[in-house]
């Protein structure tokens, strides 16, 4: 039985993750931000060990996470979890381009160092969920981006850092997806949401589990996946 930590699993590509991966009789670590979404977890995930911990909130995950019983072991590190404000360059404010660089980029990168100990001794894997918005920039979507290349900017160097260590690191660059998200983006964009002309979030979970699975003689460093025809 592998043993995997998911965060944003409350919803999207990260909930179906975490259906997926119980399905298949592993074990769950959960990050819930906090005791409401805890005990959402709770009923969704029975069995699954959560952990309350905010992510909008980088500076203080040490703390949160260090009053908390930890995994000693880890197969897996899933950053799922992400945030989206639509904006351009000139209506942009600071605290649009400080909560998106705190969620998607600064909190993964320190929840990772905060595990990393669990993932060297199971010779883990950490994922991170990007976005096309991580290799290319549309007008609108300047901080968002930002938040998004600096992601790639992590898993690039962790991946050589931890090399030696067996630890795997693979970037997924999900094109968009059926989710609450693209939904908010529709919105933020003033557009009708049709999720049935977007990928499903199922489609996005078999990609990240290709990774996970593949054997240990190789390794997916990248992979893009977008809506089909």
């Amino acid at each position: 039985m592998a043993t995997h930590l998911i965060t944003g699993a409350g919803s999207g590509i990260g909930g179906v993750l975490g259906d997926r991966l119980v399905e298949r009789g592993d074990e769950l670590w959960l990050i819930a931000r906090d005791e409401t979404r805890a005990a959402q977890f709770t009923e969704r995930f029975p069995g699954a060990r959560i952990l309350v911990a905010d992510l909008s909130d980088p500076g203080g995950l040490a703390s949160a996470l260090g009053a908390q019983e930890l995994p000693d072991r880890l197969d897996s590190l899933l950053h799922v979890a992400g945030i989206v404000e639509l904006g351009r360059i000139a209506e942009t404010p600071v605290a649009a381009w400080q909560q998106q660089l705190d969620v998607n980029a600064v909190a993964p990168a320190e929840l990772t160092r905060i595990l990393l100990p669990a993932l060297r001794a199971g010779r883990g894997h950490v994922v991170f969920v990007n976005s096309g918005a991580g290799r290319r920039v549309h007008p609108g979507w300047g901080s968002y981006a930002a938040s998004k290349f600096a992601v790639r900017a992590i898993a690039d160097a962790l991946r050589e850092e931890e090399r030696a260590n067996g630890v795997r690191v693979t970037t997924v660059y999900p094109g968009r997806t059926a989710t609450p998200m693209q939904e908010k983006v529709h919105r933020q964009e003033g557009a009708e949401y049709d999720a049935s002309q977007w990928m499903r979030p199922a489609s996005v979970v078999t990609t990240i589990l290709t990774a996970l699975d593949l054997p240990r003689d190789a390794e997916i460093t990248e992979l893009m996946v977008r809506p089909g025809v």
